[in-house]
């Protein structure tokens, strides 16, 4: 069987043949066509003959006008005829023979320089017959002499054609120069023509063999029966025109050495000549090489018509699959609607008919299932091309045919159940009412004799005999044998039959007992009966026995009592190194997964950074990268090669020296942690990697390397892997922490898990703070970002001895706050129109607090979520409300250690200062005092007690709020900002989700507030004014001092 590529060298090879045999030179291109005109002429032409080695010989006849020829017509026709003899025989070299018997001296030496100065093969020989007549003789024999020198190729001057056939055989010559060869110029030219267009024909055959092999080996299999079956119809009418024209070359092939041979078909005593040979060689080769070809293009088309045959079959196999299914489904569906047993014989048995027909109907569908499946499974076994979706599929429709069978099958004995049970209740029903009735029909004044009695008690008897042979059946074994059809109203009926059985038997019961006493008799003696030995002890006897079974019996359960604890212990013990051992086995499971997702994560890098990355770079990728994508890499990838490099040369590793002691592979994370860091790069760089994917994601580069890299997934989803990993890691840390405790690096475990958790918590701050807006300063400035959230805001100014509440305080404004070690930001969330991570949300710039100049109250009225923060002077008040109590309580004791931390500072600078203060004297501090130094010297120790106060929960004069337990504070790794995780996805850059309200924040947000907040400031002024002192009312009550 031959391959594509097999079928496809074959074709090429048959287009080299072609140049090789019929032009020897690829590079050679003049055709006979071409050239016709000069080669009419005759003014020089290849015989045919050879030399003694076999040097091919191009004749020069006697041509008057030779010297009219131009350089270009000398040298097409020259060229052309040293290219027609094989390879071989060129090189021996050529052997020129010129007739210039009739000729001058000086047309003779001019032929002689122009030969001389271009030949464009191998000269072996020029053989001149000169001119003849005694005056233009005798001067070519001088002047020949004289200038021999100049000719520079080995020239051989004869007299007479006698010499020349002491060079060549006259059967090597033609007729005109004294030989027996055979010459016709015209059949030469038409046998040429005839031959190199013979030869074009088939190399563009083989061209169009060699499309049609390619094409037919890049075709992708269709998914549709119906297009596969178009395809096979299309590809095969191509087929057979291409075999049509193959049939009419080999016609004309054959036609063709017909008539190279046809000199010797009219003289069977002549022969040809080594160029007619040749040719004849050269057409045979061309004619063998064509049906090679046409052979292995056979063969290969059986392949692939085998194949496109089985594509159509599997494809028809899918359409009947799909069909199947659903009809499968369907007959499923209607089974399951037999979910009735029937509460009657006749109902139950209507039922089964029923089940019965359908059954009937649903073996059509099994039939073709099996047929299928046999089909399939023929499919299977007679190609090996046949992927696993086959076997699967049938597979499939296997079980769903045993399945829909022992439904089926359940289904029926269900209802046999049913009917099987009816038939037993009214059995049962049956015998109770024979029984009634046979009491009834017993005659009672009979049985008061002796003899009556007997008669009705065996009578009696014999009946019960029948119940207990046809009636061995009690009401438990009914639940447990018909405890799948059993329904409410079935299990009414069992009850009903076993309760009229259980009264019945109760009645024979009572007549059985009256009639036994009236057939008792009396006549039979008493007989005495020893007493046992037993009975003759004495109670006393009896006690001792009583207590010594009891002490025994503690004694008993005292040993018990100490074996099982032995036991318990024993089973502990052995539960605990049963414990340890699982433990140990999960946590190899979880360092298996890391190893395994690690090295998985390793290739898609590399694919990516291989199959995108460097196909940018790629020459002959380049007209399909978009202008939006030209030099863009770094943008698009970020640093991806670095993270690639990272992993693949220093954490793969480093982590799979930890696989026989995974509990410890926390050592590795706390070692690489900086390194680790690289990710905050990248997860920067998000934002314009996917808006740039997303400008440019339908451009045919992307869809082109997908195509070679065969991914089902486009590049997007892999831009997004590093991302995932990194969230990954503190997932897999969580699940070894789990089963490592109290193993040994149980604490670097949880060690490594904080620092990753502080990577995702910086990622997410920074991605946060790279969306401020409208903030002049510098951010930098403002210290380390400790914390970010978003949080409802109501604002408060005290304007000289008035306390103004903002316009908002009904509607509280919504603001993210970002906690940073020098300030304070509250800014307001926007969310963006667009898409993916252009619908990131923004902050817009509103307020900044410094941390200097700030108290915080940890309670506010009316609600635990709620806390304070206010300036130093208690001018501005703003009231804080967090999500969640935890969420406030994680800010407030932040802000207090903060706060705290300021205080030590001042405390530490005033302690400094405090000696220099004293040992100054009274000038120096005059001077001091009227230059200000003393204000500055205070400044410190001012700040100090207002931190004192501002620390201190009993100087709140706004509200009572209770002292803060520090006791409460969380880990660094918990609720430290937005409680919104790093969950990155292509939706949004951060997941903090806020609804935004609109209103102002502060006297000196009113420079920079929003259009809609100012109109809602309009609509609240009205009902503001009539609430202002009331509010003022109710707050100086509230503050009042209790002792007033």
């Amino acid at each position: 069987m031959l391959s594509a590529s097999t079928v496809d060298v074959m074709l090429v090879c048959l287009c080299v043949f072609v140049t090789d045999e019929i032009m020897q030179k690829e590079s050679s291109p003049l055709f006979a066509a071409d050239i016709i005109t000069e080669l009419k002429r005759q003014f020089s032409f290849l015989s045919g003959g050879r030399g003694p080695d076999g040097s091919p010989v191009i004749i020069f006849p006697e041509f008057p006008s030779f010297s009219e020829i131009g350089d270009q017509e000398f040298r097409n026709v020259l060229t052309y005829l040293t290219s027609i003899p094989s390879l071989s025989a060129a090189g021996v070299g050529f052997i020129v023979v010129i007739d210039r018997r009739r000729d001058r001296w000086a047309c003779l030496k001019a032929t002689l320089l122009r030969i001389s100065g271009w030949f464009p093969a191998n000269l072996r020989l020029v053989l001149v017959l000169r001119p003849s007549a005694i005056l233009q003789r005798t001067l070519s024999d001088v002047f020949f002499k004289l200038q021999r020198d100049d000719f520079k190729v080995p020239v051989i001057m004869l007299s007479s054609v006698a010499d020349l056939h002491s060079y060549i055989e006259r059967s090597q010559l033609t007729q005109d120069l004294g030989g027996s060869q055979y010459y016709c110029h015209k059949t030469w030219i038409s046998h040429r023509t005839d031959l190199e267009s013979f030869a074009a024909l088939l190399k563009r055959m083989a061209q169009r063999l060699q499309m049609f092999g390619r094409e037919l080996a890049e075709t992708e299999l269709p998914k549709n029966h119906l297009t596969a079956g178009n395809l096979l119809s299309a590809h095969t009418s191509r087929k057979d025109s291409l075999k049509e024209e193959m049939a009419e070359a080999l016609s004309q092939g054959r036609k063709l050495l017909e008539n190279i041979r046809e000199p010797v078909r009219r003289d069977p005593d002549s022969s040809l000549n080594p160029d007619q040979l040749e040719n004849l060689a050269t057409v045979h080769r061309l004619l063998s090489q064509l049906n090679e070809s046409s052979t292995a293009f056979d063969e290969f088309w059986i392949q692939h018509q085998n194949k496109l045959e089985l594509c159509l079959k599997l494809c028809q196999f899918e359409h009947s699959f799909q069909q199947l299914q659903t009809e499968l489904e369907q007959a499923t569906e209607t089974l399951n609607a037999f979910s009735d047993i029937g509460i009657s014989p006749a109902q139950t048995e209507h039922l089964l008919q029923e089940l019965t027909n359908h059954e009937r109907k649903v073996c059509e569908v099994l039939d073709r299932v099996r047929s299928l499946v046999a089909e399939g499974q023929g499919l299977i076994d007679s190609s090996q091309n046949v992927d696993d979706s086959v076997a699967v599929k049938c597979s499939e429709l296997q079980k769903a045919k045993e399945n829909l069978i022992q439904e089926l099958k359940d289904k029926k004995t269900r209802l046999t159940q049913a009917i099987e049970l009816h038939r037993r209740l009214d059995t049962v029903c049956k015998w109770c009412d024979d029984g009634i009735y046979m009491l009834a029909s017993q005659p009672l004044d009979k049985c008061q004799s002796q003899e009556g009695a007997e008669s009705a008690l065996s009578e009696l008897e014999f009946y019960l005999e029948t119940a207990n042979e046809k009636q061995q059946w009690e009401i438990s074994t009914v639940w447990l044998e018909y405890e799948s059809i059993l329904n409410n109203e079935l299990r009414e009926q069992v009850k009903r039959a076993f309760e009229k059985k259980a009264s019945l038997q109760e009645m024979f019961e009572r007549r059985r007992v009256s009639l036994k006493k009236l057939a008792a008799k009396q006549t039979r003696p008493v007989q005495p009966v020893a007493p046992r030995p037993e009975s003759l002890s004495s109670p006393a006897h009896r006690d001792h026995e009583n207590i010594c079974i009891t002490e025994d019996s503690d004694s008993s359960v005292s040993c018990k009592q100490v074996s099982f604890d032995q036991v318990g212990r024993s089973s502990r013990n052995a539960s605990v190194s049963e414990e340890e051992e699982t433990l140990a086995v999960l946590r190899r499971h979880v360092m298996n997964e890391l190893l395994e997702t690690e090295r998985a994560y390793v290739e898609e890098l590399l694919c990516v950074l291989q199959g995108y990355a460097a196909e940018m770079g790629n020459p002959s990728m380049a007209p399909l990268i978009p202008a939006a994508l030209q030099n863009k890499k770094d943008v698009l990838f970020g640093n991806m090669q670095e993270i690639y490099n990272f992993h693949k040369r220093i954490f793969l590793k480093e982590l799979e020296t930890y696989t026989d002691c995974p509990e410890l592979v926390g050592r590795c994370f706390l070692d690489w942690m900086r390194e680790l860091q690289i990710y905050e790069k990248y997860c920067h760089n998000k934002p314009r990697s996917e808006s740039l994917w997303r400008q440019c994601s339908d451009c045919a580069f992307f869809q082109e390397c997908q195509k070679k890299l065969e991914h089902k997934l486009g590049l997007d989803s892999y831009l997004l892997k590093p991302v995932q990993r990194i969230t990954k890691y503190q997932l897999m840390l969580k699940e070894m922490i789990k089963y490592s405790k109290g193993c040994e690096g149980s604490v670097e475990l949880q060690a490594a898990l904080s620092s990753i958790l502080g990577i995702l918590k910086a990622v997410n701050d920074s991605m946060h703070l790279i969306a401020i807006t409208g903030y002049e300063s510098n951010l930098g400035d403002l210290g380390r970002l400790l914390m970010q959230g978003s949080f409802s805001v109501w604002a408060e100014h005290k304007r000289g001895h008035v306390k103004v509440i903002e316009l908002a305080r009904f509607k509280p404004m919504q603001r993210h706050l970002f906690l940073h070690e020098k300030a304070l930001l509250f800014c307001k969330r926007r969310e963006e129109s667009g898409e993916g991570y252009e619908k990131a949300p923004s902050y817009s710039f509103k307020q900044e607090l410094s941390m200097a100049a700030i108290g915080i109250t940890e309670h506010a009225k009316g609600d635990n979520k709620k806390f304070e923060i206010w300036s130093s002077s208690r001018d501005e008040v703003y009231t804080v409300q967090a999500v969640s109590e935890e969420v406030k309580t994680i800010w407030v004791t932040e802000i207090r250690k903060l706060l705290t931390g300021q205080l030590e500072a001042c405390k530490e600078a005033s302690q400094q200062k405090a000696p220099d203060q004293f040992t100054s004297d009274t000038s120096s501090t005059n001077s001091n005092l009227r230059s200000g130094g003393v204000e500055k010297q205070k400044t410190e120790e001012e700040r100090g007690k207002e931190l004192e106060n501002i620390l201190e929960p009993g100087t709140t004069q706004r509200v009572k709020g209770s002292s803060f337990s520090f006791e409460t504070k969380p880990k660094r790794q918990d609720i430290r900002s937005d409680p919104t995780p790093l969950g990155w996805s292509k939706g949004s850059l951060s997941l903090d989700a806020s609804v935004e309200h609109d209103g102002y924040f502060s006297a000196e947000e009113q420079m920079t507030s929003d259009p809609e907040e100012e109109k809602e400031d309009k609509l609240c002024e009205d009902e503001l004014q009539s609430t202002r002192i009331e509010e003022e009312i109710q707050l100086s009550e509230e503050t009042k001092d209790p002792e007033e």
